[in-house]
């Protein structure tokens, strides 16, 4: 598939209607037309030729990491075509994240691939306890639990990822890096390194997933301010422990004339933070972090770490090299960048993830913000191409996902105080400690590290609009469905709880772009009569008692001017 342009031809943007990923092609030469009527019956993708050259693909992005790979099958569920760069020939064997950690695992569910990462059956459940700043959060006690988790290192997020897009259909090059673009006022071109030499590629748009070292944001123009720091020192390795320095019971680390320190947990000293990760089938991996001037010339060792482990903690472990397959882990930061781009968006250039933004690692959001960026931005970014996008709705992603951001890199910053060194940071934390004795502290906190406190602007309407939409079971003619169900393919969705359907109705003439079921819920509250939720599973608009009008500027203000009558 290939999409239409040409000087007497449609464009992509009048092109809104046609259903790119499900026709056949037709190449029609100099000359040759169609009237459109014709091409929409007989559901055709059409190639047209336009001084020399074609949009082979409506979107590059650049970067097959996590953050790009989202992209990419948000894009091809949108109905467009992109295309995935990747520098690295293949899959790098460092180890990342090591999971999902807030909203975007519900996410997952609601693109059926929950399941996949887990490798569990059945929807996520909420954590009953989680970490921020080495003080652990009883959330057991929350009535609403907002965070949830997935244990799953990144090269397994990456795989799911990658076999999703493929069999949406996405190319994924990898091997051929970016090394130049310009800008031209309809779209964008890419100069491209590959393995059999340089190229040009040109697209409606390029997405920058490259990472916190973004050569896209670098040739972009777009400006990176933040804050360097360098008086932290970490030192992570995949390590092996003669076993009876491990609790069999919690596969806790036994540190004689210490205690045993729980695994998966920070654990700080006044010299230091420390992570003791026994993974199923693997190696052990120790993450230990404390202030020190380092030379970084020389290559970490098992016994740096070790040394390392015995000034934070003040007693000795004999960790030894791991056991089994590698690549083994060991590695050293030195200090750490908090970092926001000056802008998301620099005409037909974007960015998503660590390209848009960077921080301390503390608590794992990196995922859950790029992740979340990539959904945002996918819906919008298909409607442009695909032509139905209202005004703005292309900017909102700046306007949407920035706020998180920087949230994001509060939180963090905050953290990565408390979890310092020294007797001040330990009276600070005896004062924290007491405040997270009330639940109240706790849902908030459990609020923002979720991500469950984000609330878009989406003008007046009833509650929960502005908010992720909750996780409801709908009673339909066929039975009960949860909302996760009827979100797979990333579409508008107009959930009618009405005795009459009335609502769907009124949403008719935006049927080609916007779902809808009728159905009962008793989870929506009894005043809600229909909720209008995004492809990214944020409410755009709430009917209740009080508020019962509205959805035909809602459907307008999001997707665009209705094209059916």
């Amino acid at each position: 598939m290939v999409c239409a342009r040409g000087d007497s031809a449609w464009s992509a943007r009048q092109w809104g209607a046609v259903e790119w990923g499900h026709a056949p092609e037709v190449a029609l030469g100099a000359g040759v037309d169609l009237p459109l009527w014709i091409v929409v019956r007989a559901g055709l993708a059409v190639t047209v030729p336009r001084k020399g050259f074609v949009v082979e693909f409506d979107v590059v992005i650049a970067g097959a990491g996590p953050n790009g790979l989202m992209l990419a099958v948000e894009l091809a569920l949108g109905g467009v075509r992109p295309l995935v760069l990747e520098r690295l020939s293949g899959a790098s064997g460092e180890q990342r994240a090591n999971g999902l950690v807030g909203q975007v695992v519900r996410m997952m569910d609601r693109r059926g691939l929950f399941e996949r990462l887990a490798g569990t059956a059945g929807p996520p459940e909420p954590a009953p306890m989680f970490m921020f700043a080495a003080f652990p959060l009883n959330l057991a006690q929350l009535a609403d639990n907002p965070v949830y988790g997935v244990l799953v290192p990144q090269r397994k997020v990456e795989q799911v990822l990658a076999e999703r897009a493929a069999e949406l259909g996405v190319q994924i090059r990898r091997g051929h890096a970016l090394t130049g673009l310009s800008q031209k006022d309809d779209r964008v071109v890419v100069d491209v390194a590959g393995p059999d030499g340089v190229y040009q590629l040109e697209a409606a748009y390029l997405v920058g997933a490259d990472g916190g070292r973004s050569m896209t944001r670098k040739l972009a123009g777009i400006e990176f301010p933040g804050v360097t720091n360098d008086h932290t020192v970490s030192r992570t390795a995949h390590v092996s422990v003669p076993g009876e320095f491990v609790n069999p019971a919690s596969g806790g680390l036994r540190v004689p004339g210490y205690g045993d320190i729980p695994p998966f947990l920070h654990h700080r000293t006044e010299r230091g933070i420390l992570v003791w990760a026994p993974f199923p089938n693997g190696s052990p991996l120790l993450s230990v972090a404390e202030r020190e001037a380092v030379d970084d010339a020389s290559p970490l060792t098992i016994a740096e770490v070790r040394d390392a482990f015995r000034r934070v903690v003040g007693a000795d472990v004999p960790f030894g090299p791991p056991a089994g397959d590698g690549p083994p882990l060991l590695r050293r930061l030195i200090g750490g960048n908090t970092r926001i781009a000056d802008r998301y968006r620099a005409g037909r250039v974007l960015l998503v993830g660590d390209a848009a933004h960077v921080h301390s690692a503390i608590g794992g959001p990196g995922l859950n913000l790029g992740l979340q960026d990539a959904i945002n931005l996918g819906w919008k970014l298909a409607a442009e191409v695909r032509g139905w996008a209202p005004d703005g709705l292309l900017d909102s992603f700046e306007s949407e996902r920035r706020p998180v951001a920087l949230r994001v890199t509060m939180q963090t910053e905050a953290q990565s105080v408390l979890i310092g060194p020294g007797p001040q940071v330990t009276a600070l934390r005896t004062l924290f400690g007491e405040l997270l004795e009330d639940r109240g502290t706790v849902q908030r906190i459990a609020d923002l590290i979720s991500g469950a406190d984000i609330r878009y602007d989406v003008g007046e309407s009833a509650p929960p609009a502005g908010r992720w939409a909750p996780d409801l079971v709908l009673h339909t003619g066929s039975g009960p469905v949860r909302l996760a169900e009827l979100t797979r393919e990333a579409r508008p969705l107009l959930i009618d709880l009405t005795a009459d359907g009335g609502y769907g109705a009124i949403a008719a003439p935006w049927r080609d772009r916007v779902d809808v079921v009728t159905a009962r819920s008793g989870d929506a509250g009894d005043a809600v009569t229909a909720m209008l939720v995004r492809p990214d599973g944020y409410v755009a608009w709430v009917a209740d008692g009080d508020r019962p009008d509205g959805l035909p500027a809602a459907l307008t203000r999001w997707f665009g001017t209705p094209a059916l009558n």
